[in-house]
């Protein structure tokens, strides 16, 4: 009797944190501190805080690279912070590696897991 393959994955659960020098011009209505975490393919908010949509589309399109494993090398794992998308604004959004979290293939997806 053949057990059934492991499909399990992991990804690195994220936090996004607002940053900005002391006395830095903000005009995305962030505050220094201000963050976001991804567990997964989930964003969580703290309670009653907000998060400007242009500020979140200049980071979301590194979050899944961010999330998996690179090479040490790789400037993905060492480079953290990404500017605000309005060059007049001091902030910067810093994606720190909170946490390994462990997912299954086929509760993520209907494509099968085929042999490689």
């Amino acid at each position: 009797m053949t057990g059934l393959p492991d499909d399990s994955f992991e990804l690195y659960d994220l936090r996004v944190e607002v940053v900005a020098p002391a006395g830095g011009p903000i005009y995305c209505g962030a505050k220094p501190g201000d963050y976001f975490e991804l567990r997964g393919e989930l964003l969580f908010l703290p309670p009653d805080q907000g998060f400007s949509i242009y500020s979140l589309a200049s980071v979301l399109p590194l979050l899944a690279a961010k999330q998996r494993t690179t090479h040490r090398h790789d400037w993905m794992t060492t480079d953290a912070d990404i500017a605000c998308p309005d060059p007049n604004c001091s902030t910067r959004l810093r994606i720190t590696r909170t946490g390994r979290r462990r997912f299954s293939h086929a509760e993520t997806t209907a494509t099968p897991l085929c042999d490689l």
